[in-house]
Parts: C-alpha cells; sequence; structure tokens
C-alpha cells in the first residue's frame, strides 16, 4: 500500500484502516454506513480507489466490494424501520418535533418521491445512511426500495470510485479549490430543496381544493 502521506489529507484518518484490511475495510465501512452506524464508508471507498489508481488495489474489487456492501447495508436498513422503527417515531418523535402528524405527511410524500430520494439519498449525507431505514418506516415496498436502492448504489459507487480512481491523488486540488464555495453550495442546495417542496405542496393542495370545490354542473342539477 503507498504510505499515509501519498493520500490527500482528508483521508489520512482512513489510511491505516485500509491499509491493514485492504477489501475487508470497504465492505465493512460501507456495509454498517448504510444502515446508519457512522462509519467513514465514502472516505474509505475514495481511499480504496486512489490505491487501485496506484496500482495496490484492483478497481473492480473495489467498486464490486463497495456496490456489494451498500446494497445489503441499506437492506439491512431498510428492515430496522420495517420491524420497530415506526414505534421508535411515535415514542421518540416529539422530542424532534416529529409529531405523528408531520410523520404522516412525510410518509405520504416519500411514498410518492421515493423512489428518487432513495437514488439521491446515496450521493447527501445523513440521508445515505438512514435512506433505508425510513423507507422502511414509511412502508415502501421492498422489491421498488430495492430496485431504487441498486440504481443508487450503482451511481454512488461508480462516479466516486471512477473520479478517485482517474483523478488519484490530484483530487485534494480540485476539493481545496471547491472548499471555499462549500456553504453557498450548501445553502443553493438547500434553498433549491425547500423551494421544490413548498410549489409542491400548494401544488398538493391546489389539487384537493379543486377535487374539494363542487362542479358547476352538479350545482346546477342541484338546483333544479
Amino acid at each position: 500500500m503507498p504510505p499515509s502521506p501519498d493520500l490527500p489529507e482528508f483521508l489520512h484518518g482512513v489510511a491505516p484502516i485500509l491499509d491493514r484490511w485492504g477489501y475487508t475495510a470497504v465492505g465493512a465501512m460501507i456495509g454498517v454506513e448504510s444502515f446508519g452506524m457512522p462509519a467513514p464508508g465514502q472516505t474509505i471507498m475514495v481511499a480504496a480507489a486512489i490505491y487501485a489508481g496506484a496500482g495496490r488495489l484492483n478497481i473492480f474489487g473495489v467498486a464490486a466490494i463497495a456496490f456489494v456492501a451498500a446494497v445489503l447495508g441499506d437492506n439491512v436498513g431498510y428492515w430496522i424501520g420495517v420491524r420497530g422503527g415506526r414505534k421508535a417515531v411515535h415514542r421518540w418523535g416529539k422530542y424532534v418535533f416529529l409529531t405523528p402528524e408531520r410523520f404522516e405527511r412525510a410518509e405520504a410524500f416519500f411514498a410518492r418521491r421515493g423512489g428518487r430520494i432513495v437514488v439521491i439519498a446515496r450521493f447527501i449525507d445523513g440521508l445515505r445512511q438512514f435512506n433505508g431505514v425510513i423507507a422502511g418506516i414509511t412502508g415502501m415496498g421492498w422489491r421498488r426500495f430495492l430496485l431504487f436502492n441498486t440504481i443508487g448504489a450503482l451511481l454512488w459507487v461508480g462516479f466516486w470510485t471512477t473520479v478517485a480512481y482517474l483523478l488519484g491523488t490530484r483530487l485534494v486540488e480540485i476539493i481545496e479549490a471547491v472548499h471555499p464555495y462549500r456553504w453557498w453550495v450548501i445553502g443553493l442546495g438547500i434553498a433549491a430543496v425547500a423551494t421544490y417542496v413548498t410549489l409542491h405542496i400548494r401544488h398538493l393542495k391546489r389539487r384537493r381544493a379543486r377535487r374539494a370545490a363542487p362542479e358547476p354542473l352538479e350545482e346546477a342539477s342541484s338546483g333544479r
């Protein structure tokens, strides 16, 4: 394995683990991260891909193990959500302002847009770790979850292993160049999500209002 100084600084923390355990570390870290445990899964995958670029690991082996671990880990999270997640939300949700009413609205939203969320969640810290649990809690069908989870894992693993493998240690130069603007990017992302949710809720309210309003012909008929 290449010495830790050959890696970007943000990867130094996982270098000793990867040096010792190799592919096993990739699978274990990504697997446990995917069902909600705190672990540097994405970080170690990037480090392993850089190692592969240096000829110390096989990039196809890294990608295959990362993909399988991501899918299996998310499925563990899904069944955790199915078996006990709902009870935990109803018992403890009020302490984080997640009332049963808010949870029902979130559940309905996830049921309509759950597939997209599962795919996108792979690329977002926080959602990546808990999207399986959330899908299980909200009652998303397992086959549907498995399909979108597989797509998300394939895109996530494919993107990061390819980028890290091709760029190698130059990846840190790009990250450092983008780093000063990270809060602008995060802010724009939050604003975009908030705008989408707001517009979507307004659309749903208008559609419900139109459904609830009596039809003109029905009013005329009732007047007769």
